[in-house]
C-alpha cells in the first residue's frame, strides 16, 4: 500500500522521517564542541571501555543527478560487543559499503570488519573482525530486557579519544517506522541537550543497554530498546528471522460514536475503524472497509487505535505486528463485522521495499539509468528524491512525490521518470525538460527501466520516430525523437560527457 495506513501515523512518521534526514548528513559526522567529561557511576559497575567500539564505514553514495557517478563518503559511528565475536551497531550506511573499520579504546589501530548480517527494516546489524588483536580484552555487555522509565538513563559512548557518560532523560515509549524502514516497531524517546546524536551510541541503565539511537533532532533523540533488539538477534542466529512485517490495511481511529452505532458497535465505545483493505481481499483472512478492530492478538484496541502493551503502556495497534510476531506468521483480529463479531487469521505481510510504487531505499543494486538521445532516466524512488538536500520533502517536485502516498490509477508498480537532458542538437527544444514520469514509449506502458529499453528497440510500425509520452497533468505531454539518428546520437553523447555507459539496469 502506498496510502497512509492512518492520518494520526503518517503525520507523526513524517515529521520524525524529516528529523531522520537531518541526522543523517552525507559524509563524516562533524564532532560536537568539546565539553567537559562527566563519567557517572551506574548503580551496578560496568567498564565500557571494554564493551564499547568505534566503527568506521566507508560506503557508496547516490548522485541522484548523474546516476553514473558513484561517490564514496565515509562516516563514524558506535557500536558494542554482545557476543564474542560480535560488534551491535545500526544498519544505516552499511548497505553500499565498501569499507568497514572498528576500533577499540576510542584510540588507536583500526582494523579491518566484514558486516556478518543487517537488516533495514529493523536498522541493526551485527559485525565482526578476523583481527585477533581486535578481540583482546574486549568483552559482550547485556542487552536488558527490561522496559525501564528511568526517570535517567546513561548514553555512553566515545568522543574524541575520551570515554562520555552523560544522563539523560526519559521521554516515552512510542511506534514509529525506523529510519532504514517503514515496518513500525516499538522506540523509546530520550530528552537530552547532547548533540551530534543517533550514531548508534549506548543508552544504558543499570549498566545494562537499554537501546542504541538512530535518530535527534533537538532535545529528542530516538532509541531502538534492547528488548526488541534481542528479539531480532535471538531469531536471527536460530535461523528464524522471516523480517518485520506490517498490517497493509489502512484505519481510522472510532472516536466519532455515532460512525461506531453506524457499523453496529453496541455498548461502550471502542475499537479502531478499517478504511481501506490491503492486498488480501478475501474477507475470510483480513478486514475489510467499515470493520471495527476490536482486538488484535487478544489486545483489545480503543477508541484512538491503542492496546495497553504490558511491558511498554499504551502504543499504537502497529506495533502488535512486530510485538510477538515476525512476517508470515498468523495474527488473529477480532473485528466486528455487519453487526456480527468474527475473526480472521490474518497472514503479516514482509516490509519490503519492493513493494511500495516509490521505494524508501534501493539497496540492492547501484543506481539504475538509461540515457537514450541525452534524455535520462531513472526509477522514482526516495534516494532520489532525498537528492533535493536535507530539506527534499520540501524542495523535491511535488508531483514527483505526490506517488509516494497514491497508487497509479492503472496499478503499474512503479514508475520511471525523465529526470534530465543532455544537450545536444539531436534533442535540442527539450534541454529544459526533467521531473516528469513517463507514461508510454512507442505505444507501450512503461513501469520500469527494462520496459523502456524493450519499448526504444520496437518502434511503432511504419514510424521514423520514437514517441515518449508522460503522465497527464505534468506539463508537455510527448517528445519524439527521430529513430534512425538515435542509436548514433547516443553515442555521441556519452562519449562528450564521459558517461561510462549508456544504460545500467
Amino acid at each position: 500500500m502506498n496510502a497512509p495506513r492512518n492520518l494520526r501515523f503518517y503525520l507523526i512518521a513524517s515529521c520524525l522521517a524529516l528529523a531522520a534526514s537531518l541526522t543523517l548528513a552525507v559524509g563524516v559526522h562533524a564532532q560536537a564542541p568539546a565539553t567537559a567529561l562527566s563519567v557517572l557511576p551506574d548503580t551496578e559497575a560496568t567498564d565500557w571501555t571494554r564493551s564499547l567500539v568505534s566503527i568506521e564505514v566507508t560506503y557508496k553514495a547516490l548522485d541522484a543527478f548523474q546516476p553514473w557517478n558513484t561517490p564514496t563518503r565515509a562516516i563514524r559511528k558506535q557500536g558494542v560487543v554482545v557476543a564474542p565475536g560480535e560488534v551491535l551497531t545500526t544498519a544505516q550506511y552499511l548497505p553500499t559499503h565498501t569499507l568497514v573499520r572498528v576500533q577499540k579504546g576510542g584510540r588507536g589501530r583500526w582494523f579491518d570488519a566484514r558486516v556478518k548480517w543487517w537488516d533495514a527494516q529493523s536498522n541493526l546489524a551485527l559485525l565482526t573482525s578476523e583481527a585477533p588483536d581486535f578481540w583482546k580484552g574486549l568483552q559482550p555487555v547485556e542487552l536488558s530486557s527490561e522496559a525501564s522509565r528511568g526517570p535517567d538513563f546513561d548514553l555512553v559512548r566515545w568522543r574524541d579519544g575520551n570515554l562520555e557518560n552523560r544522563r539523560v532523560e526519559f521521554g516515552q515509549f512510542t511506534v514509529r517506522e525506523g529510519v532504514l524502514g517503514f515496518a513500525p516497531h516499538v522506540m523509546l524517546e530520550i530528552s537530552t541537550d547532547l548533540t551530534g546524536l543517533g550514531w548508534s551510541e549506548v543508552v544504558a541503565h543499570r549498566g545494562r543497554v537499554l537501546g542504541l539511537t538512530t535518530y535527534s533532532t533537538g532535545r529528542t533523540c530516538g532509541v531502538v530498546p534492547a528488548a526488541f533488539i534481542q528479539r531480532v538477534l535471538d531469531a536471527q542466529r536460530l535461523g528464524k528471522f522471516t523480517g518485520l512485517g506490517y498490517l497493509d490495511f489502512t484505519w481510522q481511529p472510532g472516536s466519532n460514536p455515532e460512525l461506531l452505532t453506524e457499523l453496529g458497535l453496541a455498548g461502550s465505545p471502542r475499537g479502531a475503524v478499517v478504511h481501506q483493505a490491503g492486498r488480501v481481499k478475501d474477507p475470510a483472512f483480513a478486514p475489510q472497509p467499515r470493520d471495527i478492530l476490536l482486538e488484535i492478538d487478544g489486545s483489545p484496541i480503543d477508541i484512538e487505535g491503542d492496546y495497553l502493551d504490558p511491558d511498554f503502556g499504551h502504543l499504537m495497534l502497529e506495533n502488535l505486528a512486530n510485538r510477538t510476531h515476525f512476517a508470515g506468521d498468523v495474527l488473529p483480529i477480532k473485528l466486528l463485522r455487519g453487526g456480527k463479531e468474527m475473526t480472521v487469521n490474518y497472514r503479516i505481510p514482509r516490509a519490503s521495499f519492493a513493494e511500495e510504487l516509490v521505494p524508501r531505499e534501493t539497496f540492492d543494486r547501484p543506481p539504475a539509468y538509461v540515457v537514450t538521445g541525452g534524455l535520462v532516466f531513472q526509477s522514482l524512488s526516495q534516494p532520489f528524491l532525498r537528492g533535493w538536500g536535507d530539506d527534499w520533502r520540501k524542495y523535491a517536485p511535488l508531483r514527483l512525490q505526490y506517488y509516494q502516498y497514491s497508487d497509479t490509477a492503472d496499478g503499474r508498480k512503479s514508475l520511471v521518470v525523465l529526470t534530465g537532458v543532455l544537450p545536444d542538437v539531436f534533442n535540442l527544444g527539450y534541454q529544459d525538460e526533467r521531473f516528469i514520469v513517463l507514461d508510454k514509449v512507442n505505444g507501450r506502458t512503461i513501469a520500469t527501466l527494462a520496459d523502456l529499453v524493450e519499448a526504444l528497440g520496437a518502434p511503432e510500425p511504419g514510424a521514423d520516430v520514437h514517441r515518449f509520452e508522460f503522465m497527464r497533468g505534468q506539463g508537455l505531454e510527448r517528445i519524439l525523437l527521430d529513430a534512425p539518428g538515435l542509436d548514433a546520437a547516443t553515442a555521441r553523447v556519452i562519449q562528450f560527457y564521459g558517461i561510462p555507459a549508456a544504460t545500467r539496469l
